[in-house]
């Protein structure tokens, strides 16, 4: 086993409980064949130009093949919804049963609930971009920490944006079963976000 650091883009697997504290890929023949599907799964999709970026995964625990690849198929259609808008892709990521357990104010519940927030904040950043820096997959549930980009062209409520830029983060856990994501909690940097769209004053 190498004792150099692992690289962004190098996908590791914790097989020992503290084996994180090394942060090294595996590298036994098992660990080569997790990566190496896993590397399919992630580089096949990167063909499409406004594909998302995933920068780190780490697979916690071993799973099944077709259970580790129908998650990772789901887990791509679902972030490449979110940059790119598309609800076919939010269709192909989340089961009708979907269930948003930090459902915030005004937005529906259910499959309808991503769509809707979508469409709203696309009105107000038309080329909202995400990048998802880390993915922990842990048996059916994975962890997504993600970097949102765009600029506030468009209006929120009763601002009209003048082109700022307005970057945040977010973190989403997400279970996914039959390879359908069935529930969803998730945070963002909300005053961040407003701040930079003028909607919060800064010190708020």
């Amino acid at each position: 086993m190498s004792d150099r650091p692992a690289r962004s883009n190098e996908i590791q697997y914790l097989s020992h409980p503290h084996s994180w504290m090394l942060n090294r890929p595996l590298r036994s023949a098992w660990g080569v064949e997790i990566v190496a599907a896993l590397m399919l799964l992630l580089s096949a999709p990167a063909l499409a130009a406004d594909s998302v970026r995933i920068n780190d995964l780490v697979v916690a625990t071993p799973i099944p093949d077709a259970q580790r690849e129908a998650t990772m198929r789901a887990v791509r259609a679902f972030y490449d919804f979110w940059n790119t808008g598309d609800e076919t892709l939010l269709k192909q990521a989340i089961a009708s049963s979907f269930t948003d357990h930090t459902l915030p104010p005004g937005r529906p519940q259910g499959p309808e609930g991503p769509a809707f927030a979508s469409r709203r904040f696309r009105a107000a950043v038309p080329d909202l971009k995400v990048t998802v820096e880390k993915i922990i997959v842990a048996g059916d549930y994975v962890t997504a920490h993600m970097n949102f980009t765009g600029h506030f062209t468009g209006k929120f409520g009763k601002t009209q944006g003048k082109g700022q830029p307005v970057p945040f983060i977010a973190t989403d856990l997400v279970k996914i079963e039959n390879g359908r994501i069935t529930d969803n909690w998730h945070i963002e940097d909300n005053l961040t976000l407003l701040q930079a769209m003028g909607v919060a004053k800064v010190g708020s």
